[in-house]
């Protein structure tokens, strides 16, 4: 309990954790995305001014309206230099008077413009310059060239702008996280109000269920699991304390009938008919035995039902309980020939048994198995007895456990209510199916059909027996 109490926060501060890094890993990544735009639309914004001043200049080149030696700019973060075919500055800016040419590439024939980064520049204002060259005159001799050239932008051209974007990065995280803390108590406050509600719960108090959301989220379809798996397991503790119950009441008369038998021995022992007191007490020890084998035989199907598995007959398997002891009604088995099956040879033989005593004992003369395959993959046994039958609304009832019928109980002094409930299980854990059906006759009498899956069609030929 305290375990699953503990792991909320840490669930909690894992989200937010994790949202935040990723929130601060994408805004960081904004921000220098932003920054790389903002840079390439400052060096594109002097590109424009550079070139435009180049224009300028040339255009008073060819107008022979140059102001040499000086050459002025619209800014005075724009330098300027003019120098002619042989090498040799002719003007310049202010900042640049004074300075060897440009050591810049020509524009390539056919073009009159050049426009490049370098950082081998003689100029003020910076390790590497923007410059943006202009060819003034016809190929050749007279020819001269216009350089424009700016300090190229740094990491933060827009300082203000940079530090505001920066800003936004830690903001930005801090709200992500906390509406992600926000949200995940949120959710977790569902999750732990399911948790508290099944600590609570306890074997006398199974019917309480844990709240669902009203949000049709996974939180609300893991609450919904929830109460269904509760609903099965009230059920099955249900069925669990109505078995103890039939328990209790099945083995207290035997147990009652040896006490009283053994309490009449011994406060009159000399009027003691000892044959018949120990018949007596032979007689409720059977009893005894019978319902805890049963119960025995239930306790294994329901933990284990990985049994061993062979391949059965069931035309032999019935020939062989059917001669195995001696019953009151004759009893008569009719096959086409071998069927076979896939399953626990000792768990088809009580299946096989169970229904044949329970056929025995309410049978009025005669019980009549009959094996035979109603479909290539199908192996039915069918045990009819001729005795005053059951009832269309109690055929469920009597696979309950323990149950036994008004007529049965007066009849059956030998059975526990437990071998029908046990043929109906032994044949669920081979993939079958047990059900009373009706008589294809007008004749009284039970008709209990047993299907299984069928192995195969074996070799032999149709018999009767």
């Amino acid at each position: 309990m305290w375990r699953v109490a503990l792991h909320g926060p840490r669930i909690r501060t894992r989200v937010t954790a994790m949202a935040a890094m990723v929130a601060l890993l994408l805004t960081t990544l904004a921000y220098v995305a932003c920054l790389w735009l903002i840079r390439r639309d400052v060096r594109t914004d002097t590109g424009d001014d550079l070139s435009r001043e180049g224009r300028r200049i040339a255009t008073l080149i060819h107008a022979n309206a140059l102001p040499a030696p000086h050459v002025y700019t619209a800014t005075d973060n724009t330098l300027a230099q003019v120098v002619n075919d042989r090498h040799r500055v002719i003007a310049a800016s202010p900042a640049m008077e004074g300075r060897p040419p440009l050591a810049f590439p020509r524009p390539p024939p056919g073009d009159d413009r050049r426009d490049g980064t370098s950082c081998a520049v003689d100029a003020p204002g910076g390790p590497c310059f923007q410059i943006v060259e202009y060819r003034v005159g016809l190929p050749g001799p007279g020819q001269d060239f216009v350089f424009t050239l700016a300090p190229e932008p740094g990491l933060f051209p827009r300082p203000l702008l940079a530090a505001l974007l920066a800003l936004a990065i830690p903001a930005v995280t801090g709200l992500v996280g906390y509406g992600t803390w926000l949200s995940a108590g949120q959710t977790l406050r569902s999750v732990e109000a399911i948790r508290r509600e099944l600590d609570e719960i306890t074997a006398t108090d199974i019917q309480r269920r844990v709240p669902v959301p009203h949000r049709r989220d996974e939180i609300a379809v893991l609450a919904d699991s929830i109460n269904a798996t509760l609903d099965r397991l009230e059920e099955a503790v249900a069925r669990q304390r109505a078995f103890v119950v039939d328990v209790s009441h099945e083995l207290r008369s035997p147990l009652a009938g040896l006490r009283m038998e053994l309490e009449l021995a011994l406060a009159d022992p000399d009027a003691t008919d000892l044959p018949d007191t120990l018949r007596a007490l032979l007689s409720n020890t059977d009893r005894v035995g019978a319902v805890v084998d049963d119960l025995l035989a239930l306790a294994r199907l329901e933990a284990d039902r990985n049994f061993p598995r062979e391949t059965v007959d069931l035309t032999e398997l019935a020939d062989e309980e059917v001669l195995r002891r001696p019953r009151r009604a004759r009893v008569t088995v009719l096959s086409e020939g071998p069927v076979t099956v896939s399953g626990g040879r000792s768990e088809l033989s009580r299946l096989l048994t169970n229904l044949i005593d329970n056929a025995d004992r309410h049978a009025g003369s005669a019980v009549t198995v009959i094996v035979c395959t109603e479909e290539p993959a199908t192996a039915v046994v069918e045990v009819i007895d001729d005795g005053r039958g059951i009832d269309p609304e109690d055929r469920e009832r009597v696979f309950e456990r323990f149950t036994r019928l008004n007529e049965g109980r007066h009849r059956d002094a030998g059975g526990t209510g437990l071998g029908l409930a046990i043929s109906r299980d032994i044949a669920a854990a081979h993939g079958g199916s047990l059900v009373l059906a009706d008589r294809q006759t007008d004749e009284e009498g039970a008709r209990f059909v047993l299907r299984l899956p069928r192995e195969g069609d074996p070799p032999g030929t149709p018999r009767h027996g």
